[in-house]
């Protein structure tokens, strides 16, 4: 685990593999552990240099008020370009996971010459809010069973680790992965207060930033190869969300995980990393 300043920001990073080899940057969403283990190591076995990192008022990152954060989503895009020469590559690929994949589509599309290729997974092309008509919203049943479970004693490990738990399966996803993921997420958390706990354990920080302008209409500006790996069990961005995105890059790639729901599962690991690695790496 490194911190590395970036943007005017410290941002927690960890190092997969050998510093000589291409790099591959992974976007938090909102953790980096939202990026397993088994597919960094992958990866960095497939010859590529793996950073993942927090995105501010998560984990290792700089974290002033996760209820008011100062900055906007524009703010993260260009903290993933900025680490791009932090840790001394000329291009990264760039990959971002549910929040961090709307991240990572600004950051390639604001800053194209730090990005050499783009991964996005389970995410979607607009902010979160009100959903365009021709992509599918949240699966209704299982927002509303999310929102019925009582809120964890932040302050209890083992009390978030269950709760998240319990979310995972309403969202269709392995619950003892979440639960020890969970765990590691409340050990990484660098305040005890409730704000920091729910930002690093649901993201709720980025519900609160500025989103503004759109970015969607201009996806097809992109000219950095792009794989799209959606899950098709996904109740969060259901699959439609991941079709949209792969129709409106030029040339994209999707992939979609029959067995996937919201969280990459380690079983993918394999396919998604020998997915991204035949994209270019410079």
């Amino acid at each position: 685990m490194l911190s590395l300043r970036a943007n005017g920001v410290q941002l927690g990073v960890e190092v997969f593999g050998r510093d000589a080899d291409p790099l591959v940057l992974l976007v938090g969403g909102t953790t980096m552990l939202s990026w397993p283990d088994a597919l960094c190591e992958r990866l960095a076995a497939g010859g590529r240099r793996v950073v993942r990192y927090d995105l501010r008022d998560c984990g290792g990152s700089t974290t002033v008020d996760p209820e008011a954060p100062g900055y906007t989503l524009r703010d993260l895009a260009t903290d993933a370009a900025m680490l791009v020469a932090a840790l001394g590559a000329a291009t990264a690929h760039l990959g971002g996971i549910g929040v961090g994949g709307m991240v990572a589509q600004v950051a390639a599309l604001d800053h194209p010459g730090a990005f050499s290729a783009l991964t996005l997974v389970g995410t979607r092309p607009v902010a979160p809010g009100p959903v365009d008509d021709d992509l599918p919203d949240h699966d209704a049943d299982a927002m509303g069973a999310l929102f019925s479970l009582p809120t964890p004693e932040w302050s209890g490990r083992a009390a978030v680790a269950a709760h998240a738990a319990d979310r995972a399966v309403l969202l269709g996803d392995d619950p003892e992965r979440a639960r020890a993921t969970a765990a590691r997420i409340w050990d990484r958390t660098p305040s005890s207060a409730p704000s920091a706990h729910a930002a690093n354990q649901l993201g709720m920080v980025f519900s609160r930033l500025d989103c503004t302008p759109r970015w969607r209409e201009r996806l097809g500006d992109l000219a950095v190869p792009t794989l799209v790996v959606h899950g098709r069990a996904n109740r969060f961005f259901p699959v439609g969300n991941g079709e949209a995105l792969a129709a409106q890059i030029p040339g994209a790639r999707l992939l979609v995980l029959d067995d996937m729901a919201t969280a990459l599962p380690d079983s993918a690991a394999g396919e998604v990393a020998a997915a991204m690695l035949d994209l270019p790496s410079t």
